[in-house]
């Protein structure tokens, strides 16, 4: 399934347009001569290497913004701000108090001082408030125009919109949403950008394809919880999968691809979390006795860093698998380590994406190793697996193409070096985490 990503990510946009209906495709027609003659062989797409990472707004605490400091990421979201029904920013929610609060200006602080861009995520969940929302023009309006103060407010270089559980019929008015809410962004600063945060299914690939038409700057595909608490046990990111159901991330990005959602301004988002069942041995692949949770890696660190413990692979699911005692039966883990994300990650290099992104920052705090793969892939290294270190799959390998980032000026050279979900709509109870597969 993978190897046909290659030859899928060149599709143009114009068939897809029938996603959303009344659209006609858009963009200058190719110049004569364009097309390669048969038999040419097309030259490697040029990955890109951004790190797009949110950080919510219940992992913003006394130690997150010296964490951030030391993770080589290009963009930080800071998650999340909602909208009122009178379309003002709602300042009573925790999101809002936390991100404009001492710790969440002083991460945009620190990281304008180190050359990276912020962005503020906007959501809007449920299938209610988005059909009273998509509506009502007068009411996006008032909503664009307090992002618009917002940003202005915080010193961010942009807003992540996070649209969840909306009508296919609203698809159209949610792309024209985020063209103007790009043109107001302009408007106030000729620099500000707009990210869409779109799902990992058919419906996600349509809202992907309507933001990037409007002209969102950057796509962050939520590859992500292909199995929640509620599924079998398994990876929540897996590439392919064992069970031989189909949605997996090769899936979700030759979905993308032939959408026509722009392959150079997708970024691949990736879980730093995992799930773990109740089971009745300590088997990889053990059927559940229970409902599933999430599971955090800094809030099992003592599982995590005791030396007697020792986490399993599976190779073809690309996941660690974990299974500690609980009582007389077992919690199965299965997360994402190092090892893990590195296939992922050369994916979006292989693909020529414009970078990956994790969700979230700062549940791997303690865990170093994850620091050290996040710089590997800014800097360009390869993310072969090492043979001899299957702990971290840590390996520092050559340097890859460069990337025609259109944000690398804003980047700048200041970042190197340094040193929810249900799956079906909503959010989950316990993290409010954002959900991803339709």
């Amino acid at each position: 399934m993978v190897a046909g990503l290659a030859g899928l990510a060149v599709v143009g946009s114009a068939a897809a347009l029938a996603f959303l209906p009344g659209s006609q495709p858009v963009g200058p027609p190719k110049p004569a001569g364009s097309t390669p003659p048969a038999g040419a062989t097309a030259a490697p797409p040029i990955p890109g290497h951004e790190v797009y990472g949110f950080v919510p707004y219940w992992e913003i605490d006394d130690t997150i913004a010296d964490h951030l400091r030391a993770t080589n990421t290009t963009t930080v979201a800071l998650f999340s701000v909602t909208h009122t029904g009178k379309g003002k920013i709602a300042t009573n929610q925790k999101g809002y108090r936390a991100i404009s609060g001492p710790i969440g200006r002083r991460i945009v602080a620190d990281a304008h001082d180190l050359g990276r861009r912020v962005d503020v995520t906007w959501t809007s969940f449920g299938q209610a408030k988005n059909k009273t929302l998509f509506a009502s023009v007068a009411l996006q309006d008032r909503v664009i125009a307090a992002l618009v103060s917002l940003r202005a407010d915080l010193g961010v270089d942009g807003i992540a919109v996070d649209v969840e559980e909306i009508g296919s019929t609203d698809i159209a008015a949610y792309g024209a949403f985020v063209g103007r809410l790009r043109t107001a962004l302009r408007s106030s600063d000729p620099a500000a950008t707009v990210t869409a945060t779109t799902g990992a299914g058919p419906q996600g690939a349509a809202l992907a394809l309507a933001a990037s038409v409007a002209g969102a700057d950057r796509i962050f595909l939520m590859g992500y919880d292909y199995r929640t608490g509620s599924s079998a046990p398994g990876a929540s990111a897996p590439i392919s999968r064992g069970d031989g159901v189909e949605r997996s991330i090769a899936w979700s990005l030759e979905l993308y691809a032939a959408t026509g959602v722009p392959v150079d301004r997708t970024i691949l988002g990736l879980p730093l979390y995992g799930l773990a069942w109740p089971t009745a041995t300590a088997d990889m692949g053990a059927p559940n006795t229970g409902r599933g949770d999430i599971w955090v890696p800094r809030r099992n660190l003592a599982t995590l860093l005791d030396p007697g413990v020792t986490a399993t692979y599976d190779p073809v699911e690309d996941v660690a698998f974990l299974a500690v005692p609980a009582g007389k039966a077992w919690q199965a883990i299965y997360y994402d380590t190092p090892q893990s994300l590195r296939p992922k990650l050369g994916l979006a290099n292989s693909l020529g994406l414009a970078g990956a992104g994790f969700w979230a920052l700062g549940y791997e705090r303690g865990l170093p190793d994850y620091t050290d793969l996040i710089a590997d892939f800014r800097a360009g290294r390869s993310m072969t697996v090492a043979a001899a270190d299957p702990g971290t799959g840590a390996s520092a390998g050559p340097a890859v193409g460069a990337s025609a980032d259109p944000l690398a000026p804003r980047i700048g050279a200041g970042a190197a070096g340094t040193g929810g979900t249900t799956g079906n709509g909503g959010s989950d109870a316990a993290t409010n985490q954002p959900s991803v597969v339709p």
